[in-house]
């Protein structure tokens, strides 16, 4: 697991009043973060925590964080490693001495648009002595859960939970789907009624009579069911020498999930064009090694992505209408021009966005991303290092790719 960057002092995470205990919720990363997922808890319930330790880390779709203890006490934890959570969600409490668990408070329902913060309102705090296996209650949950057993058609509340208190995980919902799924493959319970004949061929041929429709008398299977079954049957491919072994399981969340979906939306709702022409870059090659001499001493290295974020940058400055965004039915042209550039981290492509880029000299635009991109691939980006771009470059060229064909970052036109 990668070393998620530690979340900034002063971040809102814990609050503690004298009548209760401190709790302990996931941060909101910016205006668009709706969920993260817990990864890894540090401490363990009943551990003793000082200010400044590490509690847990999350991911979202852009980023892992580390949270601090912001108080001293005993963590009691809510929501266990893997779970996925609601932004403002209490995941634990720190506890004072001689306190007991309060009633963890979950953040009022709101649409998604509506990002500024609401007073939490009381839910029922987990059952730590509910007896494992009992059925959960629908609450202990969380939002992605909650969907994936509707997608199953599954009611939660016949779902025994395995998390902290009980609460329902999603390896939960899935063990009940797939113990769905084989009840609803059973065959029917009691001795398959066949002829001798008909259990013989059967028999010859592999072929399980619960899976043979009987034509006889009472629903007898008789040998003509039996060669029917056979016919309908694709021919038995031959067995391989040896099992294939299981491949790696990756987990389909955070950045991949994003990733792949947006790309995803792009191509279907978006209109994708590719142009190619050559351009004469002697000149580039030229100014970026006279630059690098004359820059040696300040160890300023800009790269060929610089040259291209740059005159990107200028272009726009230029044709003002590119500069776009596609909201809704709307087109929002920004006054500001902040380019993205895409990294490459092993689970996706994540992009740092420069800050007013048309007017940065290149000896300050070098810097900033040869920083934005170290950072990025120590996972120690924050949430504004990643959004309010309004353009986007990308580069193969040190993979000797001469032309490609990018996909357009939504909502950037």
């Amino acid at each position: 697991m990668s070393t998620p960057a530690c979340a900034p002092r002063g971040r809102p995470g814990s609050s503690r009043s004298s009548a209760m205990a401190t709790s302990v919720v996931l941060p909101k990363l910016g205006m668009t973060m709706v969920e993260g997922t817990i990864t890894e808890w540090y401490a363990q319930s009943g551990d003793a925590v000082q200010v400044g330790d590490a509690l847990f880390a999350f991911e979202t779709e852009k980023v892992n964080y580390d949270v601090e203890a912001e108080v001293e006490g005993t963590l009691h934890i809510l929501v266990a490693a893997t779970e996925t959570v609601d932004a403002g969600a209490v995941v634990a409490q720190i506890l004072a001495a001689g306190e007991e668990p309060a009633a963890a408070p979950a953040p009022a329902a709101a649409p998604a648009a509506a990002a500024s913060e609401s007073t939490p309102t009381p839910a029922p705090a987990p059952d730590a002595g509910a007896p494992d296996g009992a059925p959960s209650e629908p609450g202990r949950a969380s939002p992605a859960v909650k969907r994936l057993a509707a997608s199953h058609g599954l009611d939660l509340a016949s779902i025994p939970g395995s998390g902290v208190g009980g609460r329902i995980l999603r390896s939960d919902v899935e063990q009940a789907a797939t113990a769905a799924a084989a009840a609803a493959a059973a065959p029917p319970a009691g001795p398959v009624k066949a002829s001798p004949a008909a259990k013989r061929l059967a028999r010859e041929h592999d072929l399980d009579l619960a899976s043979v429709n009987g034509t006889g008398p009472g629903g007898r299977i008789v040998t003509e069911d039996v060669e029917a079954a056979l016919a309908a049957a694709p021919a038995a491919a031959a067995a391989p020498a040896a099992v294939a072994a299981e491949g790696e399981t990756v987990p389909y969340r955070g950045m991949r999930r994003t990733i792949g979906g947006r790309m995803h939306a792009s191509l279907q709702e978006m209109a994708q064009l590719t142009m190619a022409m050559d351009a004469d870059m002697t000149r580039a090659v030229d100014l970026r090694r006279e630059l690098l001499d004359l820059w040696a001493d300040r160890e300023l290295r800009p790269t060929y992505t610089d040259f291209v974020m740059k005159a990107a940058a200028l272009a726009l400055r230029a044709h003002p209408r590119l500069n776009a965004e596609l909201r809704d039915e709307e087109i929002i042209l920004h006054p500001e021009i902040h380019v993205g550039f895409a990294v490459a981290l092993d689970e996706g492509l994540i992009v740092p966005v420069t800050r007013d880029t048309d007017a940065l000299p290149l000896d300050e635009l070098a810097p900033i991303s040869a920083d934005l991109a170290a950072r990025a691939r120590e996972r120690r980006l924050g949430p504004d290092d990643l959004t309010g771009g309004t353009f986007t470059v990308t580069t193969l060229g040190m993979y000797g790719v001469d032309v490609f064909t990018p996909i357009i970052n939504p909502p950037q036109a």
